[in-house]
C-alpha cells in the first residue's frame, strides 16, 4: 500500500479509523474524506460526496490511491426515515468505488457490511451462508453490497473484502441514526444526568463489539492473505452480546442511581428482525479475530473515559 483513501472518515468508524491507520503505517499516506468538509481533521483531507463518481474519482488520481476504506453510508435507523437517500448512498455510492476500483485496477476495497442483512427468517448465531431477508433499506443495501463485492471479485478480480460489524460502542464520537446507538448513548444520558429512556425494551439483546475491537477487526482483515478468506465481506465478528437492563445494571455498578427507562418505539421492530447473537468462528479460524473487550471491561473504558469528558 502506498496511498489509502479512508471516505466516511467524520463518522463514527471513520474518525477512529483514520488514526489508527495513520499510526500502524508510516510510510502510507492516508487520505481521509466526508461529504463535510473538515477543517479539524488532520491533514490530508478531501470534500468527497461518494455519490457523484466524478469526485471520487478525482480524489483517486489526485493522490494516486491504491487502497479504499469504503465508510460512507447512512444507518438503519436514518435509513428508514429517508429511505431514498439510504439507496443513493449506500448503493450508488458503493458502486462508484467500486467501478473507480476496476477502471484504476485498485489493490484493495474494504466495505464493512451488517448484522442488518439478518432479517425475521434467520434467528440467533447465524453463519455467513445464514439466510439473509432483512426489512430495512439499510438491510437491504447492504446486502446488494456484499453481493457486488462477490461480483467484483469474480467478474473484475477485484480485491473487494469486509465484515458484518454488529453495534459498535464508543466514547469518542457519538452514533446518528443507528437501530444500535442506545448502547452509547446510555452512558453519555447517565454520565451527564444520571437518567436514560432507552428506545427498546430492557430485554432487548443484540450482538456488539467495542470500538477498539471493530477497528482492530478491520485493519487486520484488510492485512489477511488473500487465498486464506473463503468470504468476500460477509465475515460475522461478534465481540459480546447483552440485553439493554444488563447494561444498565453494570453502568449503575461503576456510576451509582441510575434512572434507566425502556420507551420501545419505531426502532424496536428493526431490533426485533436481528439475531441476537452471531456465529463468527469463520473469521477466527481465516484471519485470527480475537476481541478483547467483554461487558464488564468495555462498561469500565466507557464510563471512565466519558467521566473525564465531563470533568
Amino acid at each position: 500500500m502506498d496511498t489509502i483513501l479512508v471516505t466516511g472518515a467524520l463518522g463514527q468508524i471513520g474518525s477512529e479509523l483514520t488514526p489508527a491507520l495513520r499510526d500502524r503505517y508510516d510510510d502510507v499516506r492516508i487520505v481521509a474524506s466526508d461529504i463535510e468538509s473538515g477543517p479539524d481533521v488532520s491533514q490530508p483531507y478531501e470534500t468527497v460526496d461518494v455519490t457523484d463518481r466524478s469526485q471520487v474519482e478525482a480524489v483517486v488520481e489526485k493522490y494516486d490511491v491504491d487502497t479504499v476504506f469504503h465508510l460512507a453510508a447512512l444507518l438503519s435507523a436514518a435509513g428508514e426515515q429517508n429511505p431514498d437517500k439510504a439507496f443513493e448512498v449506500n448503493i450508488q455510492g458503493l458502486y462508484n468505488v467500486l467501478e473507480v476500483g476496476r477502471e484504476y485496477g485498485l489493490n484493495r476495497i474494504v466495505v464493512p457490511s451488517s448484522i442488518a442483512v439478518y432479517g425475521p427468517a434467520t434467528r440467533n448465531n447465524p453463519s455467513e451462508r445464514a439466510i439473509r431477508s432483512p426489512t430495512t433499506m439499510y438491510g437491504i443495501s447492504k446486502v446488494l453490497a456484499e453481493n457486488l463485492a462477490t461480483y467484483y471479485y469474480q467478474t473484475y478480480d477485484l480485491d473487494v473484502r469486509g465484515i458484518r460489524l454488529p453495534g459498535i460502542v464508543s466514547h469518542k464520537t457519538r452514533p446518528d441514526g443507528g437501530t444500535t446507538d442506545y448502547a452509547v448513548d446510555a452512558f453519555y444520558e447517565a454520565i451527564d444526568t444520571g437518567e436514560y429512556t432507552y428506545f427498546v425494551r430492557k430485554d432487548t439483546r443484540l450482538p456488539m463489539v467495542y470500538m477498539a475491537d471493530a477497528i482492530d477487526a478491520i485493519i487486520t482483515l484488510s492485512e489477511a492473505d488473500k487465498s486464506d478468506l473463503r468470504f468476500q465481506c460477509e465475515y460475522n465478528i461478534s465481540g459480546l452480546s447483552f440485553t439493554a437492563s444488563e447494561l444498565s445494571e453494570r453502568i449503575e455498578e461503576r456510576i451509582g442511581r441510575f434512572n434507566a427507562r425502556y420507551e420501545p418505539d419505531g426502532r424496536q421492530s428493526i431490533a426485533d428482525s436481528w439475531p441476537s447473537t452471531l456465529d463468527d468462528s469463520a473469521a477466527r479460524s481465516d484471519w485470527g479475530w480475537s476481541p478483547e473487550y467483554d461487558l464488564d471491561r468495555l462498561v469500565d473504558e466507557m464510563v471512565r473515559n466519558l467521566q473525564r469528558k465531563v470533568k
